[in-house]
């Protein structure tokens, strides 16, 4: 099956099963702690395992690949893997109680290195398990510490008919971004973005308002080829929706590819963006043998 059909089938498959708590984030929030406890004890590896569903995507290397791909399970924990620490500063969930996310700040060997972005699926049997994680290089420098509580996305009031009928709509919204970004993406993405969204545009911090989008906004090229959406999904209620696939751009004479990850979340007036962000594929010649920690920069 194909990747991006496998993780519709993730995202949605709670939509059987009754154990999903009432739309609240705290589960969600408790087990992005969890995940992130188990690191110290079970390694980076054991830890992503055991938190994921098997076919849970991360992008790296510049491809959409399952965990198992990146974090082999029979793998063996590296001598010297890196100490890495994550905890969340924004989370939220669908109306369903279904799907929901966190994102927050990442440290490497004690040191502030990015942001992660992780998509979490209720299962049948009511347990939490993450669908997508990703990291971007926006600065984590000062946002909150992991003793603070996150900030709490306000819920969806829109709702669609069913989650394909969600992903129908999200993908069209995603053509009309594409389409308008290839001659003024920070005028396509201003269309788009919900005022109590947030924009990863690394190095900066998380923009977090209209104005401080706009100005993060200059950070990025003033065009951008985005591919079609290739994989994602969205709640039983259909007001929240996650998203990835390939884009294009040039910087300083030459082209650069890599992947868009984002969050829409349905209102009265249609689909908003929640969250965006741009993970930029290493070139050939620089990709390393591994895989970086996905939650890391």
């Amino acid at each position: 099956m194909p990747l991006a059909a496998l993780m519709f089938a993730i995202a949605t498959i709670a939509a059987d099963g009754g154990a999903c708590p009432a739309a609240s984030p705290a589960p969600v929030v408790a087990a992005e702690r969890a995940f992130a406890a188990d690191a110290s004890g079970l390694g980076i590896g054991g830890s992503f395992n055991k938190w994921a569903t098997p076919d849970a995507a991360v992008i790296a290397q510049g491809r959409a690949q399952t965990v198992r791909e990146v974090y082999p399970p029979e793998a063996a924990r590296p001598a010297d893997e890196p100490s890495l620490e994550w905890w969340p500063n924004w989370a939220g969930i669908a109306r369903s109680g279904d799907l929901g996310f966190t994102t927050g700040g990442v440290a490497v060997n004690g040191a502030r290195t990015g942001h992660y972005f992780t998509i979490w699926a209720c299962q049948p049997d009511g347990r939490w398990r993450w669908v997508y994680d990703g990291g971007s290089g926006a600065s984590a420098a000062e946002v909150p510490g992991p003793d603070r509580e996150p900030m709490l996305m306000k819920t969806g009031v829109g709702v669609s008919a069913s989650p394909e009928a969600a992903m129908a709509e999200v993908r069209a919204a995603e053509a009309r971004l594409a389409e308008a970004a290839r001659t003024d993406q920070r005028a396509a993405h201003l269309a788009v973005l919900a005022e109590d969204g947030r924009l990863y545009v690394a190095p900066r911090p998380p923009a977090i308002g209209r104005a401080a989008m706009a100005a993060a906004l200059d950070g990025w090229p003033s065009t951008f080829d985005f591919g079609p959406t290739e994989g994602g999904g969205a709640s039983r209620a259909g007001d929240l929706a996650w998203t990835y696939g390939p884009a294009l751009w040039s910087r300083d004479g030459a082209e650069r590819r890599g992947h868009y990850v984002r969050l829409w979340r349905k209102g009265t007036d249609g689909w908003a963006l929640m969250f965006a962000q741009l993970m930029a594929a290493l070139p050939v010649s620089a990709a390393p043998d591994a895989a970086p920690p996905p939650a890391g920069g």
